[in-house]
């Protein structure tokens, strides 16, 4: 029988240990909060000191909690959907974890999470959704099947309920009655809670009962849905908590490369609190950001990751509703691009589609969260844009980044198999499985082309565009566009007919035969295969100083070993673009008092 998720009217107020306290060895374990946004760090971080094992960790992402709690080795088992550092690559502790097998590892698609969620805090036997079509991924996520549904009879799938024992999130308020108040992007926070027994969340103030009502914008745990609260200033840092503070980029730099000091005291809060100028960049507008002279580049030559940038922006128009998901600096220039040049009435969604219809405003790193939840026209979680955006096939792209390709557009970003015999574990798929199906166009991108990412036959599928032609997409209720892969050699179509990828253009100054011979299967080339167009000197100067002034796009396209000067370069950049733009903000509102 499943346990009773009713929680009491008032939740408790405690302290962060006394949370911590809360949780019991082997608990079933969610956490809230997004990328680096509203991770509840002092939280974990308590927890990871209190000596709690054998949690059975359940999330759509692993990321930086997932790293907390392996260091401290509280983890038995993992369930998830992806798991990465974003900008810093994938999580150490992770892949050491399944790549050894130490510790057991179940990927699941992200409809899947969100229907036996919804299941548990439905109280249903189980929920029906959509076939991740032409992947693995059903026979990989527990207790998923697939049936006939009993009333229509179509090939549908079924998952059992998934309950947390406990679930914990920091949030920006709570009033002193145990309401909760979350500002910008939800995540799967909603449906977690109502799967979870207990609720415990840390807050960044308390304020009296009626003063929620005053603020804009928000979504509202109601008191009885939580179990305990804990004020917790600054218990994000150094991930971010608006409207209080943007993330610390540097001092997560500095946690994830500092290897000999652990995550749990790298990741401590500052003795006199979140630092000022973070507070400070929490407050910049969009309008001052959008204002501020730019910074002119005089390079004219284009470079490799600008082509495929301008060349991806091309695909897109005003009808466009293009989403960006984890970790995919390039598609968001790239849309970002088009809507500051030939598609101002397009529709962007980022954070996994938590903000949705932002202005195109600059990718300053430490400034995006933050601009986005601004000019956003709504905030959402990622169960309420699958239902009303992804599942309803309302988004025309969403592009995607991609470990391995085979020859028929197939793709594993799970694991790949060493010469040796071991595996290299890879982030997952988090919600390709079933976006690759229900997007009109299915875009990818491979940074590097080599015999290595572009295959024969993936060994495991972890997305692919199984519904392909219009016959196979319409009875579904989804849109049939393109299916191209850009590679920084060429563009590839998934040809309907023979449903294998064909060369339809090549990158300026690659031949035919450099293509062959970095690829890991005979190429095709389609009797019309053309050079990509360079971009405009107009577009350059857009892409590079109003749109990318850090060069985010170059991140992917660099190796490993270069990655981590990169990163810094583009760190100190960012600091100093964003104290420009604290001093054009303070100038600003001394000048309006």
């Amino acid at each position: 029988m499943p346990t009773s998720q009713v929680k009491p009217n008032r939740p408790r107020f405690t302290d962060v240990e006394g949370l911590a306290a809360m949780v019991g060895q082997g608990d079933s374990f969610g956490v809230g909060g997004h990328h680096f946004a509203r991770l509840p760090i002092a939280l974990l971080r308590a927890i990871a000191g209190s000596g709690v094992k054998d949690l059975h960790y359940v999330c759509w992402a692993g990321g930086l909690p997932l790293e907390l709690l392996l260091e401290a080795d509280a983890i038995a088992q993992i369930d998830l959907c992806f798991s990465s550092l974003d900008i810093f690559g994938l999580p150490p502790r992770f892949r050491a974890a399944a790549e050894s097998g130490a510790i057991p590892v179940r990927d699941w698609t992200a409809l899947a999470m969100i229907q036996a969620l919804r299941a548990a805090q439905q109280n249903l036997p189980s929920m029906p959704f959509q076939l991740p079509e032409g992947s693995d991924m059903l026979a990989r996520v527990p207790g998923a099947i697939a049936a006939p549904d009993p009333v229509a009879g179509n090939a549908t799938g079924f998952v059992l309920p998934l309950r947390l024992d406990t679930f914990v999130v920091h949030a920006q308020r709570a009033d002193e009655s145990g309401n909760v108040q979350i500002i910008g992007p939800r995540a799967l926070d909603f449906a977690m809670v109502g799967a979870a027994r207990q609720v415990l969340v840390t807050v960044e103030e308390v304020v009296p009962v009626g003063a929620l009502r005053l603020d804009g914008r928000q979504s509202i745990l109601t008191r009885n849905q939580v179990s305990a609260i804990a004020p917790a200033p600054g218990g994000a840092y150094p991930a971010s908590c608006l409207p209080f503070y943007v993330t610390d980029y540097k001092k997560l730099s500095a946690a994830f490369t500092a290897r000999e000091m652990p995550l749990e005291d790298s990741l401590r809060l500052p003795s006199e609190g979140v630092p000022e100028p973070l507070q400070a960049a929490a407050k910049v507008r969009a309008e001052t950001v959008i204002a501020m002279p730019l910074i002119l580049d005089a390079d004219k030559k284009a470079s490799v990751e600008e082509i495929i940038v301008a060349r991806i922006a091309a695909e897109l128009g005003n009808e466009s509703f293009a989403s960006a998901g984890a970790v995919s600096p390039l598609a968001n220039v790239a849309y970002r691009l088009a809507k500051a040049t030939h598609a101002p009435d397009m529709i962007i969604a980022t954070m996994s589609c938590g903000h949705l219809d932002i202005a195109p405003s600059p990718m300053i790193l430490s400034l995006i969260e933050s601009l986005d939840c601004e000019t956003a026209v709504a905030h959402a979680g990622g169960d309420d844009t699958y239902s009303t955006y992804y599942q309803a096939g309302a988004v025309t792209h969403e592009i995607v980044g991609a470990a391995q390709v085979d020859r028929r557009g197939r793709v594993n970003t799970i694991a790949l198999r060493k010469p040796s015999g071991g595996l290299i574990r890879l982030p997952g798929q988090g919600g390709m499985a079933d976006v690759a199906n229900m997007h009109r166009d299915y875009l990818l991108y491979i940074p590097r082309h080599s015999a290595q990412s572009l295959v024969n036959e993936v060994e495991i599928v972890s997305s692919a565009r199984g519904l392909l032609t219009p016959a196979e997409r319409e009875p579904m209720g989804y849109r049939t566009g393109k299916a191209l892969v850009f590679t920084d050699l060429c563009v590839f179509r998934l040809d309907r007919t023979s449903r294998e990828l064909t060369v339809i253009e090549t990158m300026p100054g690659v031949t035919h035969q450099q293509i062959r011979d970095a690829t890991g299967f005979a190429v095709t080339f389609d009797a019309d295969c053309r050079q990509v167009p360079l971009p405009s000197d107009a577009t350059l100067a857009v892409l590079r100083n109003q749109i990318d002034p850090l060069g985010l796009r170059r991140l992917e396209f660099v190796s490993a070993k270069e990655r981590g000067a990169l990163i810094a370069g583009i760190l100190a950049d960012d600091r100093g673009m964003v104290e420009r733009c604290i001093a054009a903000q303070l100038g600003l509102d001394i000048a309006r008092s």
